[in-house]
């Protein structure tokens, strides 16, 4: 099923729900990445939390050759699911998705998943089986030091050309060092093969190409489609809330 994000999308909220944000690889303060959409779901009675991930250093322990990786950002991200018995909707961007695909697997208060501009690996798989073999132009890794990063000077053409100039301006205060070693460990589990999904394709992203999300996206149980780029919950958050809600 493909539809188009235009507008609002009326719901009705039968439940309580919580929200669990988890952000993409390179980033840090999640609250701030996800806090437009964030503020627009709480006006609606819906809380959220966005999570730290060890690997990109939120939690004291620097990105790098013996930094935090993959395994923790799985078990970070559990602890925040497990905190909460009530249904959650877990929203994951980018590698956020690979950390969610083994994080929310047998947590049974998670009813659904939101990909965005993300990835849905099956178990064994990692980041690096999503890419062409090499980095992307618009990052930089250091060997040396065990980390990548994004190129601050490529950060707004690349994922936040759609966004409001302030939005632009800040940005680079909110990127991280993230250890290197993420992107070739596997994931253990792949919660989308049981947890009901949703895949938002976000057709102006420059970052990861509308054509290679489409492919990603065939694996998830609905698809849906919007005019923005990589960060949709800064460029068009009422969209992102309004998806989310109908979920």
């Amino acid at each position: 099923m493909v539809g188009r994000v235009r507008g609002s999308i009326e719901t009705h909220l039968e439940v309580a729900m919580r929200v669990v944000f988890v952000h993409g690889a390179c980033v840090r303060d999640g609250s701030w990445w996800w806090g437009p959409t964030a503020e627009l779901l709480r006006e609606r009675g819906v809380p959220s939390v966005a999570t730290a991930l060890p690997s990109c250093g939120e939690t004291g322990r620097p990105g790098g050759v013996d930094g935090p990786g993959l395994p923790e950002d799985v078990a970070a991200v559990r602890r925040v699911l497990r905190a909460d018995d009530g249904p959650t909707v877990v929203v994951a961007h980018s590698y956020g998705g690979v950390v969610t695909a083994e994080a929310a697997a047998g947590i049974d208060s998670v009813h659904h998943l939101l990909l965005v501009s993300s990835y849905l690996p099956e178990v064994g798989q990692s980041l690096s089986a999503f890419g062409d073999g090499g980095p992307a132009p618009f990052l930089d890794v250091d060997p040396g030091t065990g980390t990548f990063g994004v190129r601050p000077e490529l950060l707004v053409d690349t994922f936040l050309q759609d966004c409001a100039p302030e939005v632009q301006e800040r940005a680079a205060d909110h990127l991280a060092r993230q250890s290197l070693h993420v992107t070739g460990q596997p994931v253990g589990a792949a919660a989308w093969q049981r947890v009901p999904s949703t895949y938002l394709v976000c057709t102006q992203d420059r970052g990861t190409p509308a054509r290679l999300q489409r492919e990603y996206a065939r694996r998830a149980g609905r698809v849906v489609e919007l005019d923005a780029g990589h960060h949709p919950f800064l460029s068009r958050p009422t969209a992102v809330r309004d998806l989310v809600l109908s979920l």
